[in-house]
């Protein structure tokens, strides 16, 4: 088995680039590939910290007029523009404002080794995420989330399909060898048959 190898490439690169993880490069493929983020976007980033994805998004949107709000357990060092704010808390507690084109979610649960347990914790993460996304997101929305590939998995993409026009499921190249990682992209939200996840 090959030597796991937390400074690699991508590593470099994101401290290059002053970016804080290399899930960055997760994210920028995605968005080349589906065009995820727009000028004077509403961004909500779900899980945020340590703050690549922030990173990402804020250079992107720029001084557009776009707003963005970050959520997550841990607290964030990293400092943002006005147009950012962050807020530390529990996504099963917190109260969300406004409307937002676009919902990101690169939750991971702490992992135990076990791993359909930890595919079941992830599988609990993105269902709360999915049903942020349908609170939130304005019709034609898309929405981004982070999976741990097992059983679950149909179910949830066949639950994503009842509110998005187009769904896709992305490895991005920056997913490391091994990982169970993998992404669902849904596109062009509707409120057509909205559904209650579990």
């Amino acid at each position: 088995m090959a030597k796991y190898n937390r400074k690699d490439p991508y590593y470099h690169a994101a401290k290059k680039q002053g970016f804080v993880a290399r899930s960055i490069f997760k994210l920028e493929e995605i968005d080349q590939d589906f065009g995820l983020i727009k000028p004077k976007a509403h961004v909500l980033d779900l899980g945020c910290s340590p703050g690549s994805w922030l990173q990402y998004v804020e250079r992107k949107i720029g001084a557009s007029g776009g707003k963005i709000v970050g959520i997550d357990l841990a607290p964030l060092a990293l400092s943002f523009g006005h147009h950012v704010q962050f807020i530390q808390g529990d996504i099963f507690e917190v109260s969300i404002d406004g409307e937002f084109d676009l919902v990101l979610s690169d939750m991971a649960p702490k992992t135990s080794g076990i791993k359909s347990m930890d595919q079941d914790r992830s599988l609990v993460l993105c269902e709360r995420a999915l049903e942020i996304a349908i609170q939130v997101l304005k019709p034609g929305g898309r929405f981004c989330v982070k999976v741990l590939e097992g059983g679950g998995l149909p179910d949830f993409v066949k639950a994503c399909k009842q509110v998005f026009k187009d769904v896709k499921i992305r490895r991005p190249k920056g997913t490391r060898a091994g990982s169970m990682e993998t992404y669902v992209i849904g596109l062009g939200y509707h409120k057509a048959n909205p559904i209650a996840v579990a």
